[in-house]
């Protein structure tokens, strides 16, 4: 049973990460030094994606399942839920660097509106001039 809650902890995990990469350039404009951590962050998506890699947390949440017994995927919850949206059925090597690609273009655009935006909150003479 604990290895089954395990991989469920793998599973919501993989999630968390995808999520974070996919949006949490959002959270840098709230906290800024958060890049340090998210740039490497998206690298990986990315380079996982184009090059066609597995994401170490799926043989791990694997590895967890069938250590509790379990053949493949439950259709618990969480499996129902969040195991499509993380390994959608259907997935081409062709749609998988796409995705990747898509991944990197709207990460770096986010970039650089957040770089943009910073510059110009900090450009003097911003302030209206007065009598």
């Amino acid at each position: 049973m604990i290895y089954l809650v395990l991989a469920d902890l793998v599973l919501l995990l993989h999630f968390a990460f995808i999520l974070f990469v996919t949006l949490g350039v959002v959270l840098l404009f709230r906290w800024p030094r958060l890049v340090w951590l998210h740039a490497p962050c998206v690298l990986w998506g990315v380079w996982i994606e184009i090059g066609r890699g597995i994401c170490p947390l799926t043989p791990l949440e694997n590895r967890f399942r069938r250590m509790g017994g379990a053949a493949g995927y439950t259709e618990g919850f969480i499996d129902h839920y969040l195991g499509p949206v993380i390994y959608p059925s259907g997935l081409t090597p062709t749609m998988q660097t796409v995705l990747g690609i898509a991944l990197g273009l709207f990460n770096a655009g986010a970039y650089l509106a957040w770089i943009w935006l910073r510059r110009r909150a900090r450009m003097p003479g911003k302030e209206t001039a007065g009598p």
